[in-house]
């Protein structure tokens, strides 16, 4: 049993029975019981992240830990070292993520101060979070922007989340903002304009393949598009190609062609609009099971979505002049509003605060900051006390 100088005794252990791992997964039911805006995540996807086969481990390590207290598990979080981001960026920095917990900073902190350990244990000097192994996953604490659910793929968050690490101690690193698109105001004539512009520079578009073996051909000319894009973003890492081709083909069903147009030239893939219906409408009612009535459920409310997610807008800079990006956004919101669709608004996001580029282009488009998200950052020097060392997690 860890001691703690609160009244109130907390317990860090590390994951390693079935039965831990099931608390693991089934402790934001709890935590999320009574929030109207909650969407459960589906639990084998969460799982999936820790079995033997995710190609993290290839180049990375993790340790998950659990918080209980009187018998009850009350907080989670896990600790991670991606090789890839040490590599990139040249320096020993550690992450931490899938962090959960009740309203209560003793159980928090108690957390944070486990990951921070675990992390100077493996020779990190720096943690960074939360982010889920890698920003390719769920990252980020939402910190404005409470009042509505999160749309597919987002994270959500207690207000209290960020409230805790920055009572103990943790700074901001960058926020992030995703952007509100109101579907029945048209957009500015240039958008139209730069369209006929780059078909008249030769550049031609059209909607992402899914049915085989274009789905195929499409999804690896995207994974090396992406991976050319992103190779500079905030604390990211390249894609393994693994890691991309199974997030994509579990997609497949899921993309509707319309709102996903590509631009290509010469033969060469140099940009894409990746939207995606906010499938997070039907998932509320599945309850984090895509079992019999799971699925039965997710393919009746699905007729509900009326929205959806802006994931990418991307085109390679040496074709920007073409006015590819603004073309694509045409072409995306045309999509979206054509006859039969049932859209009738969309969110992008997330984009960086000091991305001025696409954050100009955005706004241009008529784009507001719907959500505001942040990721946090902490110095890992040695324990600063011995409330910290005491948190220390036991098998």
């Amino acid at each position: 049993m860890v001691k703690a100088t609160s009244p109130t005794t907390v317990e860090i252990r590390s994951v390693t029975t079935p039965q831990e791992a099931e608390q693991f997964l089934d402790l934001p039911f709890k935590v999320y019981a009574n929030d109207p805006n909650w969407v459960p995540p589906i639990r084998s996807s969460i799982a999936s992240q820790f079995a033997p086969e995710n190609p993290f481990f290839e180049h990375g390590r993790l340790q998950r830990l659990i918080a209980v207290r009187s018998d009850e598990v009350v907080g989670r979080i896990v600790a991670a070292v991606n090789d890839r981001l040490i590599e990139r960026e040249g320096r020993k920095v550690g992450l931490f993520g899938f962090f959960e917990c009740i309203e209560d900073f003793t159980v928090a902190k108690a957390l944070l101060n486990a990951a921070c350990q675990w992390l100077r244990e493996q020779g990190m000097e720096l943690v960074r979070g939360p982010i889920n192994l890698s920003t390719h996953n769920s990252c980020l604490f939402l910190v404005d922007g409470f009042n509505s659910p999160p749309m597919i793929m987002m994270p959500y968050n207690p207000p209290y989340y960020p409230e805790f690490v920055e009572q103990d101690g943790w700074y901001k690193a960058k926020d992030a903002y995703a952007y509100n698109f109101a579907l029945d105001k048209p957009l500015p004539d240039e958008f139209e304009r730069a369209y006929r512009i780059a078909c008249k520079a030769g550049v031609t578009f059209r909607p992402v393949r899914t049915k085989s073996p274009g789905f195929e051909e499409d999804a690896e000319r995207i994974f090396h598009l992406l991976n050319r894009m992103f190779a500079n973003n905030y604390s990211s890492t390249p894609w393994s190609k693994a890691e991309f081709m199974a997030e994509t083909r579990s997609m497949r069903s899921l993309l509707d062609p319309d709102v996903f147009p590509i631009a290509e030239y010469n033969g060469e893939m140099i940009g894409l609009w990746m939207g995606l219906p906010d499938y997070n409408i039907a998932l509320k009612h599945v309850g984090g099971n895509l079992n019999l009535i799971g699925t039965l459920k997710f393919l009746w409310y699905r007729r509900q979505i009326d929205q959806g997610r802006v994931i990418y807008i991307c085109s390679l800079p040496e074709h920007r002049r073409k006015m590819v990006p603004l073309a694509l956004i045409y072409l995306g919101m045309m999509g979206g509003i054509k006859k039969g669709k049932p859209y009738k608004r969309a969110e992008l996001g997330h984009i960086y605060e000091d991305n001025y580029p696409s954050r100009k282009l955005v706004e241009a488009s008529g784009g507001t900051i719907h959500k505001t998200y942040r990721i946090y950052e902490k110095n890992l020097g040695m324990a600063e006390s011995s409330y910290e060392s005491d948190y220390l997690p036991s098998s």
